[in-house]
């Protein structure tokens, strides 16, 4: 017998429009971090069809700061505290 793997309370509707609304936000971020990296990071007149060594560096950095913030704020709303001074 297969196990139930939503939780008590939630029928599987409420499970898939859950889910569904998690995966629009995970698009959306996924979306907003290409878009700023980018633009950041890459030179707009396209000199070469690869990225240059600056580049992929700029995006390395870009990319992991906006993760590591964005776990940050991820933490701080789940505990419902502020943002330190």
């Amino acid at each position: 017998m297969a196990a139930n793997n939503t939780p008590a309370g939630i029928d599987k509707e409420q499970a898939f429009g859950m889910a569904e609304t998690e995966m629009e936000y995970r698009v959306e971020l996924f979306n907003r971090l290409t878009q700023t990296c980018f633009n950041k990071c890459v030179d707009k007149r396209y000199k070469e069809s690869e990225l240059n060594m600056g580049e992929n560096t700029c995006i390395d950095r870009c990319v992991s700061k906006y993760w590591q913030v964005n776990g940050m704020i991820g933490q701080m709303l789940s505990a419902g505290g502020r943002p330190p001074m």
